[in-house]
């Protein structure tokens, strides 16, 4: 049996292990030493695959293995780690120069975390509040709104449950109306889709809430179009931005829509657990509150009400200000232009391959995920095949279809290894 000492001394190794990548000491990391730096950013310029390998240095994903789910969960890089880190070390030691502060504390402002963050996506620290993730952030907004029995509330078709499922529950309790509207697999154009939202509107719509990015297809929706056409019918508008902050810019108040959600755990490669709640100045009034707890029905608060939930992960927000400033770093112009560029190229292979494209053959319609219907192929019979045999983690919807992630740390031999053991998979099943 270990005694306190010895179980302290297994217990701070066993931990330092977990968070060493190969090859590094936990005396290294602490140390800060060995920890890959970021490449200089005229590297690019010169080899933009050289850059974008020193890039990949920075996510502790084993070098052997090609991550294509992104759309689920990022991998926080080096710099967000050590910023997570450095949160836990400072809040821990419990030496705040308030002695009413604590590093657990749900009550305060948050400005530090909340003016990058407002900057970064266009808006006022006082329209942002900091919450876990998107789907929190869209319960906040369904039990929010004022809505009697029988109002309508428009969504897709292909909406996360985290989008979907507040919804469905203020239906079930208090008599409210979630009307749907089809998204084509693929849709041709932004026109098409706005034509779908306008037909389904009626004289009972007083929500129209969409997915910016849609978690089935991967599809970007035309939202500042469909946030105009709901704001000249005096129909609030959210938008479900899970999948958008770090794959792409986004400028909510260039959207004009009333409330936007997020999960930066996803393509900001921000900690889990670090999400936030844009809500227009002029739509905070309308919202009650969902998690009431210390001032939750003081309007002066603004936004800021909607993040008061008590004990908190504080040094996540420290990761979470850290992820903006990596991508900042990068540049997200760059970002960009990577998932673009890899999401094409892949989506392209597969077609060749006899792939059926559930993304949009628009350019503009899609970023980094390319999502496929590969029939006879039974999706999950695949997905454990690859990750079992080959280290490649996907991830898709049965029976057949394949939702291909491409973050900007994925390589170019990775797209290719990917291509190669799905070729290879097909053959056997056809022979």
């Amino acid at each position: 049996m270990l005694d306190r000492r010895d179980f302290l001394t297994y217990a701070g190794g066993a931990a330092a292990a977990l968070m060493a990548p190969p090859g590094l000491s936990a005396e290294a990391i602490e140390a800060g030493k060995d920890v890959p730096p970021l490449p200089a950013r005229d590297l690019y310029l010169r080899d933009e695959e050289a850059y974008w390998t020193e890039i990949r240095r920075q996510f502790l994903i084993p070098p052997d293995e090609v991550y294509l789910n992104n759309g689920t969960v990022g991998s926080c890089p080096w710099p967000v780690l050590r910023a997570v880190f450095d949160g836990y070390r400072e809040t821990e030691r419990m030496a705040q120069d308030d002695p009413e502060d604590y590093p657990i504390w749900g009550y305060g402002p948050w400005n530090e975390f909340r003016d990058p963050l407002a900057k970064f996506i266009g808006c006022s620290r006082d329209e942002l509040a900091l919450v876990r993730n998107a789907t929190e952030a869209n319960s906040y907004i369904a039990n929010g709104i004022d809505l009697k029995p029988g109002d309508e509330v428009l969504i897709s078709d292909q909406e996360h449950p985290g989008g979907e499922q507040p919804w469905n529950l203020r239906a079930k309790r208090y008599g409210i109306v979630v009307k749907k509207f089809t998204l084509p697999l693929p849709p041709a154009s932004a026109a098409e889709i706005l034509t779908r939202v306008s037909d389904a509107i009626t004289a009972r719509t007083r929500v129209i809430f969409v997915s910016h990015i849609t978690t089935t297809t991967g599809v970007v929706l035309p939202v500042k179009e469909i946030c105009a056409l709901a704001r000249g019918k005096g129909i609030l508008s959210a938008v479900d931005g899970a999948h958008v902050v770090g794959m792409m810019r986004v400028d909510v108040r260039d959207l004009g829509c009333d409330m936007y959600t997020s999960s930066p755990h996803k393509w900001l490669q921000a900690p889990k657990g670090s999400g936030f709640f844009y809500v227009r100045d002029e739509v905070i009034d309308r919202l009650w509150n969902t998690i009431a707890s210390s001032g939750w029905d003081e309007p002066k608060l603004r936004a800021e009400r909607f993040q008061r939930i008590g004990s908190s992960n504080v040094p996540a927000l420290w990761g979470l200000r850290a992820s903006i400033e990596l991508a900042e770093t990068i540049g997200l112009d760059r970002i960009e232009k990577r998932h673009r560029a890899t999401c094409d190229f892949l989506l392209k292979a597969m077609v060749e391959r006899g792939a059926q494209s559930w993304t949009s053959p628009d350019p503009a319609l899609r970023c980094a995920i390319a999502t496929v219907n590969v029939p006879p192929i039974v999706r999950m019979e695949l997905e454990k095949w690859m990750w079992t045999r080959h280290k490649i983690r996907i991830r898709g919807g049965e029976p057949s279809k394949l939702r291909l992630s491409t973050p900007y740390y994925l390589l170019r031999r990775d797209v290719d290894r990917f291509l190669e053991t799905f070729d290879e998979y097909a053959k056997g099943k056809r022979t």
